[in-house]
């Protein structure tokens, strides 16, 4: 892919936008309070607040948007049933439908001790790639870790979380203490792991908006790399490049905790084949690894097990979930909050506005001026947050800046406030204090703040 460069005024206005120079707590763009443009749901809030459609569809578009909900939220059988558009579950999967782990559509958590895992999964590889970067299998056990199957066939086993404490101070001496989780893995059905074996546990983020994050122009994204680096202030995302397995060329990384997927599509037809072990338009056959004769053995039905139409309805409807409107964007103490968040520098990776380009696929999606609180971009985290996995272009330590729009919502939704991408952090400013690498000054800005001003910060971030 060719390199891009940016110049003169666009660059200046790149990094004025990314590391708050140009904005301050009385200059709010009145369009913030409508994150997703005129997509923005501003109907429904509380537990529904992340379930509405893109508020600017036709009326044929929303009858397509409620056939993929019923889909997204259906239950899958195993084969053969007389249920036979939903039919063809595992052999070994983590979840029966997609809303198992997006309930509401929103976020899952890391499961309780002896709780069912729900929203929550392990990605796996070993070390070395594949011909295009990707990550290699676990010779037993895959690319990701299936804790159920199908009668007849070895669920691969369990994973274990312990916690330990870790206790800090902020600078004002108030005490914290941090959750660090340990994993590993009980009653495996096939062995032990391989001895090089790259763990990843991974909770499932909220679904809203990422019709218009695929419709970022990919030129954007490169420019704000591009900015951050010219900075010099030691921040500086990276694009990931990832596989396209429908168009079989490398193409911008935008969803994933890695960006390790270019399109909803895409993202969409992974969750169906590793999740669900459910054959789709994208991907033909389960994972089942050869020392898995049971699982290969299985009975299948016709593939794709979703049929075309149907598929395509379910990433319609994960492509126009709407954002909801923010709430509170006005409080004193949220712009407050704005402005504090700025000055930490969280605003030069959770680069708050971007503008949609032209999206023929969907054309209510395109120029709309949004804010989703990202860069889509890599960034070194820190070894405290690594998972030491790469995945194509992204290290062990690297991680997509995730969005924070609707970020507030979740309590309502999914009844928890655990974030972060395996769920450790209690909360925002749990959050912020695992940050490290590249966000490390931002982190001890947040920490050495007052009582009152972290407060003001994190109420900004639950606005959102």
């Amino acid at each position: 892919m060719a390199k891009r460069s940016v110049k003169g005024p666009l660059l200046a206005a790149l990094l004025l936008a990314s590391c708050g120079g140009n904005e301050g707590a009385e200059a709010v763009d009145p369009a913030e309070a409508l994150p997703g443009g005129e997509t923005t749901n501003q109907m429904i809030f509380g537990s529904n607040a992340f379930t509405m459609p893109a508020a600017n569809l036709d009326e044929d578009q929303r009858a397509l948007f409620n056939t993929g909900h019923s889909f997204f939220d259906a239950s899958w059988v195993v084969f053969p049933a007389t249920t036979t558009a939903r039919q063809g579950l595992g052999p070994t999967f983590n979840a029966r439908s997609c809303s198992t782990c997006h309930a509401k559509d929103g976020r899952g958590r890391p499961p309780k001790v002896d709780e069912v895992v729900e929203g929550f999964l392990v990605r796996l590889s070993v070390p070395g790639e594949g011909p295009h970067g990707e990550p290699l299998p676990d010779p037993s056990y895959g690319t990701q870790f299936k804790p159920y199957s199908i009668p007849g066939v070895p669920a691969e086993g369990k994973v274990t979380i312990e916690y330990a404490e870790v206790a800090g101070r902020y600078g004002d001496g108030e005490p914290y203490t941090l959750l660090r989780p340990t994993y590993g893995f009980d009653q495996l059905a096939f062995g032990p792991l391989d001895p090089q074996a790259l763990v990843s546990p991974r909770v499932a983020p909220q679904m809203i908006g990422l019709g218009l994050l695929e419709a970022i122009p990919e030129e954007r994204i490169h420019a704000l790399a591009e900015a951050q680096a010219a900075s010099g202030k030691g921040i500086a995302g990276r694009p990931n490049l990832v596989w396209d397995d429908t168009e079989k060329r490398m193409r911008l990384g935008r969803f994933g905790w890695k960006a390790e997927q270019p399109t909803v599509r895409q993202q969409t037809a992974g969750a169906f084949v590793g999740d669900m072990g459910i054959t789709n338009p994208v991907y033909l056959e389960e994972e089942c690894p050869e020392v898995q004769v049971d699982c290969r053995e299985a009975p299948r039905g016709e593939s794709p097990e979703i049929e075309a139409k149907f598929f395509d309805r379910v990433v319609f409807y994960s492509m126009t979930l709407a954002p909801p409107a923010r709430q509170k964007a006005e409080d004193p103490d949220v712009l407050r909050g704005r402005q504090l968040f700025r000055d930490a520098g969280c605003s030069t990776c959770h680069v708050a506005r971007h503008e949609t380009g032209d999206f023929p696929e969907l054309p209510q999606l395109s120029r709309q001026v949004i804010f989703p609180y990202t860069d889509l971009l890599l960034h070194d985290l820190g070894e405290d947050l690594a998972d030491d996995r790469p995945v194509f272009a992204a290290g062990g330590r690297d991680w997509r800046t995730p969005p924070l729009w609707g970020l507030g919502f979740v309590p309502a939704v999914n009844r928890h406030d655990r974030l972060l991408h395996d769920g450790r952090a209690r909360g925002v400013a749990e959050a912020i204090l695992w940050h490290g690498g590249e966000a490390e000054n931002a982190r001890e800005h947040f920490r050495n703040l007052p009582r009152e001003e972290r407060d003001a910060l994190v109420r900004f971030v639950e606005s959102l």
